[in-house]
């Protein structure tokens, strides 16, 4: 049986960045007891954000790394000064900050389940960043022209993961667009690599398994991925 493609476009906008940093993913597993740094990692607290490696990002900075997403997204999208931007899984609210810039006039919105993350987000940003779960988003249906998740909903079991991509969809107005990014794996190797190195992830599927999902919710958005190759 073949398989349905998704009706969105497969974008794969942030592998370059994911693949600039260097990871061992054996000592990931045999330095320290994993099972305890993904209890930790799972709290989405300062040990996540900004404390050991083992714990999840080692110190998450701004550095200007996500001002080239910025860009590719607006030129994608073709955003313009006016438009409502949701990124649900915001952290810190680098990407919004670096669509402001771009984007003159634009309106961003993040959210975040980290509390964290939030209070000690981007200061130029921070008051338009809020709180909550990407399952039962606090928005009006159709309130943003462009919605964009990246590297939070495989976060989510997959009761969660469902409902987020129907709020998802629920908050992206007639005509806008959607743009998810999830981990994934295309082979052995890499589904071994993801095994090892993630902490948060709950839902762990090949990319043939998220067009099943997408497909299946009649998800209209786009999609892409990143692996641990």
């Amino acid at each position: 049986m073949t398989l349905a493609e998704p009706r969105g476009r497969r974008l794969d906008l942030v592998q370059s960045l994911h693949a600039s940093t260097k990871r061992d993913y054996i000592a990931r597993v045999v330095e320290h007891d994993k099972a305890e740094s993904a209890m930790v990692a799972s709290q989405f607290g300062a040990d996540y954000w900004d404390g050991d490696r083992r714990f999840g990002y080692g110190g998450y900075r701004y550095d200007g790394r996500w001002a080239a997403l910025a860009e590719r997204l607006a030129s994608e999208y073709d955003l313009r000064a006016g438009q409502r931007v949701l990124d649900i899984g915001c952290g810190k609210g680098y990407l919004l900050y670096e669509l402001t810039r771009i984007v003159p006039g634009i309106e961003i919105t993040g959210l975040d389940i980290s509390r964290y993350a939030l209070e000690h987000a981007k200061p130029e940003v921070a008051e338009r960043l809020v709180e909550g779960d990407a399952a039962a988003l606090p928005f009006a249906d159709g309130s943003f022209d462009l919605v964009v998740s990246l590297g939070a909903l495989h976060n989510l079991a997959i009761a969660g993961l469902f409902a987020a991509i129907g709020e998802l969809e629920r908050v992206t107005a007639p005509g806008g667009n959607a743009y998810v990014m999830v981990e994934s794996y295309r082979d052995e190797r890499e589904k071994a690599n993801l095994l090892y190195w993630q902490l948060t992830c709950r839902s762990f599927y090949s990319v043939d398994d998220w067009a099943w999902i997408y497909t299946h919710l009649g998800y209209r958005g786009d999609y892409g991925f990143i692996f641990f190759t």
